[in-house]
């Protein structure tokens, strides 16, 4: 537990509640969540009764709101909300996963009812820190992005390019990515104008490249350190469904990926699908990223590396971060989460995790502390 003095802030991936008896999802993992002074996690997906799809990109099914209620009893204190399927069920979808966040009093930031509310940071206050966070997509399609009457999510728009290096029209390019300048600019004054109002700055970037393990985009590490630049105190991301490397700038975590948590799901299996869309794109995706979801586990069909998890681990004094590290974890056949400690699974999943980050070409130190393992 946390000294009077220290506050502790954890911080889990992506977050989709979309099978029966939300809570038992997070059973094996309840009493270290509840560990935390402030716990932030992502929601993925929208939780709504009404609206329509609303997406040119591969539509999620939205949840029960109902389902929510399982977050608050798990210990999150906030909730971001800028990702890909944020706006999937149109305005009504944006509109009733921020009621229901609101009335169990999680924080939400990342989307709106129109961009200057998405843009708004959430803030909580506890052990007398204040603790803000800010939420970006940067992964589209753009129907998701609020403006100025638009619901929907704040963004950074990322910019791809392709290019041959060698004398084969039609071959394999080089792929160039970057942040676009003036959505950049905007999360980056966003970070600035919250910078004197907080103890502890968060920037959420919902970013990478899905489903494929270790790889960075070529603009992740400049936007990562940018936002730091800017004054951000921790940068996590999220939306790639497997666990990214782990790297320390200026002194302040950057944690790439974070990969699933709790992640239940039939919307991406093949089998009993009704949507066509989603049944098209649950065979592309097998092809594009050369996996096949495990029988065995029919309510999680990610990567097999998918399995290895964590939540991340910050403890601020009043002078800043003391310590930074991970609890590591691994998702069951049920989609539960487990927590590992210092024993063979979890220094199998300390190992992937330093794995990953050297093939990412992050100079990155690990040890144990106890039940976690520390990196700063």
């Amino acid at each position: 537990m946390s000294h009077p003095s220290t506050l502790r802030l954890m911080l889990a991936g992506d977050l989709i509640l979309d099978e029966p008896e939300p809570d038992s999802f997070f059973d094996l993992a309840r009493s270290t969540l509840r560990e935390a002074d402030v716990l932030i996690g992502h929601v993925e997906v929208p939780h709504t009764r009404r609206g329509r799809e609303n997406t040119s990109d591969v539509p999620a099914p939205p949840s029960d709101p109902d389902n929510l209620a399982a977050l608050k009893r798990a210990g999150f204190h906030v909730a971001t909300l800028a990702g890909n399927h944020i706006f999937d069920a149109g305005p009504a979808g944006v509109e009733d996963t921020l009621a229901a966040l609101r009335q169990l009093d999680i924080v939400t930031a990342g989307a709106g009812m129109h961009l200057a509310d998405a843009r708004k940071p959430a803030v909580v206050t506890r052990r007398e820190l204040k603790v803000g966070t800010l939420s970006y997509n940067c992964v589209g399609p753009k129907d998701s992005w609020a403006d100025e009457k638009k619901a929907g999510c704040a963004y950074v728009q990322i910019i791809t390019h392709y290019e041959l290096d060698h004398a084969t029209p039609g071959g394999p390019p080089r792929i160039y990515t970057f942040a676009e300048p003036e959505s950049t600019e905007a999360m980056l004054s966003d970070i600035e104008r919250l910078r004197p109002e907080v103890d502890v700055l968060v920037v959420a970037l919902h970013k990478g490249i899905g489903h494929t393990p270790a790889v960075l985009a070529m603009y992740e590490r400049p936007l990562a350190k940018a936002a730091i630049d800017a004054g951000a105190d921790i940068v996590v991301g999220h939306h790639a469904h497997i666990l990214r490397g782990i790297e320390v700038y200026k002194g302040r975590p950057i944690y790439h990926g974070l990969g699933n948590f709790v992640t239940v799901t039939r919307a991406l299996n093949i089998e009993a699908n009704p949507s066509p869309r989603r049944v098209e794109w649950a065979r592309r995706r097998r092809e594009l990223f050369g996996f096949e979801p495990d029988p065995d586990y029919p309510a999680y069909p990610f990567h097999p590396e998918a399995r290895n998890a964590m939540i991340a681990v910050c403890e601020i004094g009043a002078k800043g971060i003391r310590k930074a590290g991970f609890v590591p974890c691994r998702v069951n056949p049920k989609g539960q989460p487990e927590i590992c400690g210092n024993d063979n699974r979890g220094r199998a999943v300390a190992s992937y995790v330093e794995q990953i980050t050297r093939k990412a070409s992050l100079e990155t130190g690990f040890e144990w502390d106890g039940s976690w393992v520390r990196f700063m």
